[in-house]
């Protein structure tokens, strides 16, 4: 499959990754084409890290990967749905998930 059309608005796609079977959101990271590359050929979650402006493998040095079991992406092309198997947590605060706190919650 050629991957320009996920990079036709930009150099990055947001990866919003969730957990086969729960359906829990873990994590929205994102990729550039290299790195969704790289998820593609591996099985496993490569992102681009915009802060440190590199590659880095989820779980690499922690251990915690992600593998990843299907990707979808949306109408438009310009987002990335990656549900994964999750080893450990996926936030780097040893949460299970990113989305631990909550900012407001309705009746």
């Amino acid at each position: 499959m050629n991957l320009d059309m996920f990079f036709e608005k930009g150099e990055l796609i947001p990866a919003v990754v969730t957990e086969q079977g729960t359906n829990e959101v873990l994590m929205l990271a994102y990729m550039n084409k290299e790195s969704l590359g790289k998820t593609l050929e591996s099985g496993y979650t490569w992102f681009f890290s915009r802060s440190r402006n590199e590659l880095w493998n989820k779980g690499a040095t922690s251990g915690h990967l992600q593998k990843v079991k299907e990707i979808k992406y949306d109408c438009d092309c310009d987002t990335l749905l990656v549900i994964v198997e999750q080893t450990g947590a996926a936030c780097h605060t040893g949460n299970h998930s990113c989305f631990y706190r909550t900012l407001y919650k309705g009746e």
